[in-house]
């Protein structure tokens, strides 16, 4: 089992900016190929775990909502 502590997180540039963010552990990400997300604010909070190709629609989808 997965647990937050033990990923290395990176958290979203727009988290400087006090909005609602998301961190997202890339080198688990690499080596298995489901990306760990959760909740920027809540660090020891539940992990979503989403495929590759759901996290690059999300990340998509985010920046076309931000234009």
């Amino acid at each position: 089992m997965i647990t937050p502590e033990h990923l290395r997180w990176h958290k979203s540039s727009y988290s400087d900016h006090g909005g609602q963010c998301v961190e997202w552990a890339p080198s688990y990400a690499l080596a298995h190929g489901v990306v760990p997300v959760r909740d920027s604010k809540q660090s020891d909070g539940p992990v979503l775990m989403v495929s590759a190709a759901a996290f690059t629609g999300l990340v998509t989808m985010a920046r076309d909502t931000t234009r």
